[in-house]
């Protein structure tokens, strides 16, 4: 799924063509009622999507659905490596030829490649957008506990790692979490 029509239309005709059965969805949102509906074997995702970003569309179905084969997609990384904290078996970037991503599709189908990847599902951080500035003028982010499901206000501290860690205000669960990054941040990586 992707929030290009037009991108979406060309990879569902060229996945229908292949005998795979398709269904696509316009944001995260949809996706996860699209999933909870029939689960998928995989989920093609593009990071960067309205409402709900892929960041955080993937990290909830590694937690929900953690038998679904996920590839993250993206024309603001290069290469083939999946980036650092994203909740994906593998990547495919933007504008490569789509007899890449039928490779990866493949690849990921085979069960001994499956077998493999399980143990790191489990490693996915929350991924969620920040949230502005507290009355102290410090970045924060709503954190929504996965075991307790309160939330609570976390102060972002000025670290420069990509994944953070927090411990819930109720029930003290450890929560490895991650920020959304802006189209603007991604773009000014490039």
């Amino acid at each position: 799924m992707d929030d290009s029509a037009a991108l979406c239309k060309t990879l569902s005709v060229l996945f229908t063509a292949l005998g795979y059965a398709v269904r696509l969805a316009s944001n995260g949102f949809s996706a996860l009622d699209a999933i909870r509906a029939a689960t998928p074997d995989v989920l093609l995702s593009d990071l960067n999507m309205p409402e709900m970003s892929g960041y955080e569309l993937l990290s909830v179905v590694r937690r929900r659905f953690p038998s679904v084969r996920v590839i993250a997609m993206s024309g603001a990384f290069t290469g083939m490596a999946v980036p650092a904290g994203v909740a994906a078996d593998a990547f495919y970037e933007k504008g490569q030829r789509p007899i890449l991503l039928l490779r990866i599709v493949e690849g990921i189908m085979r069960p001994r490649h499956a077998q493999a990847m399980h143990p790191s599902r489990s490693g996915a951080p929350i991924w969620i957008p920040t949230n502005g500035h507290n009355t102290s003028g410090e970045p924060y982010v709503i954190i929504t506990c996965p075991e307790c499901l309160r939330a609570f206000p976390q102060v972002l501290d000025k670290s420069s790692s990509e994944i953070l860690d927090a411990k819930c205000a109720y029930c003290a669960n450890p929560i490895n979490y991650a920020i959304v990054p802006s189209a603007e941040t991604m773009l000014s990586q490039n």
